[in-house]
C-alpha cells in the first residue's frame, strides 16, 4: 500500500531469493518506472514489488500471481490488482491476506464487486525468514531505516482505510506487526504513544551504533551525530 513498503520488502526479497530476479516499481520513481516496467515485460519468469501505481492500466503478460499483503483501500482496486492476472483467455491467480478480524471485508467485496472468493489454507512448514532480516538490518543501517520507514507507513495507510469499521487501528495487533517486519525496535509515532508492548523484545544492541554498509552515507552520518554532540 506504501512506497515504504515496497522499498523494503523489495530489497529483503533480493536478498532472500537468489535464483529470481525481483524489481521494484512506486509512484515516487518518476522517470526509472517506464524502464523497470519495459525491463519486467521482457523477463521470462520475476517478482515485481510494487504499489497500487500498477493496478490498473498495464498489460504484462501471462501473471500467475497476485500477492497482495494489504488490503487495498477501495473495492474497485481490488478488481484491478486481481485483473494484472488471468488476461486474454490465460489462467491465473489472485490472492489477498487478511487478519480473522478482516473477514467481514470478504462478505463486502462480494456485494460491493460482485466477487466471490474462497479460502486458502495457511501452507505449512514454512521457513522462518524474519532472523535473516533481523541480522540483515543489524548490518546495514540502511535496512534498518527501511524496516521502520515501512512498519510507520503500513500503520498509517491502514488507519486511512475506507473500510474503517473493518479495518480498525485501535484492534491491529502493533507487537505482532512489528515481528512480521522483522522490527529490531518500535519506532516512536503517534499512533503507539503510551502504549505497552510486552509481546515485543526489542534488540539489546544500541541501534544508534548500527551504522550504514554504503561508506560515504555512514562518513555524512557521523558528521552529523559530531555536530549534535
Amino acid at each position: 500500500s506504501t512506497c515504504a513498503c515496497v522499498e523494503y520488502y523489495g530489497k529483503a526479497l533480493e536478498s532472500l531469493i537468489k535464483e529470481v530476479k525481483i524489481m521494484s516499481i512506486h509512484g515516487k520513481m518518476k522517470h526509472k518506472r517506464n524502464k523497470i516496467f519495459t525491463e519486467f515485460r521482457k523477463l521470462p519468469g520475476g517478482i515485481l514489488v510494487c504499489t497500487d501505481v500498477m493496478a490498473r492500466g498495464i498489460d504484462i503478460p501471462e501473471v500467475h500471481w497476485v500477492l497482495q499483503y494489504d488490503p487495498p483501500s477501495s473495492a474497485s482496486a481490488f478488481v484491478h490488482r486481481c485483473g494484472r492476472t488471468a488476461r486474454i483467455g490465460n489462467v491465473g491467480s489472485a490472492l489477498v491476506f487478511l487478519l480473522p478480524m478482516e473477514e467481514s471485508y470478504i462478505n463486502f467485496l462480494s456485494i460491493n464487486q460482485k466477487c466471490p472468493m474462497r479460502e486458502m489454507k495457511p501452507q505449512t512448514n514454512v521457513l522462518d525468514l524474519l532472523p535473516k532480516l533481523k541480522s540483515m538490518a543489524l548490518a546495514d543501517r540502511a535496512v534498518f531505516e527501511k524496516g521502520m520507514k515501512a512498519f510507520v507507513s503500513h500503520v498509517q495507510a491502514y488507519a486511512k482505510h475506507e473500510c474503517n469499521l473493518i479495518f480498525r487501528i485501535k484492534d491491529l495487533d502493533f507487537a505482532s506487526l512489528a515481528r512480521g517486519f522483522a522490527l529490531l525496535k518500535m519506532p516512536k509515532m503517534p499512533e503507539l504513544r503510551g502504549k505497552c508492548f510486552p509481546d515485543f523484545t526489542p534488540v539489546t544492541v544500541n541501534t544508534d551504533s548500527i551504522s550504514f554498509k554504503d561508506k560515504n552515507r555512514e562518513k555524512q552520518r557521523q558528521k552529523k551525530l559530531e555536530q549534535q554532540r
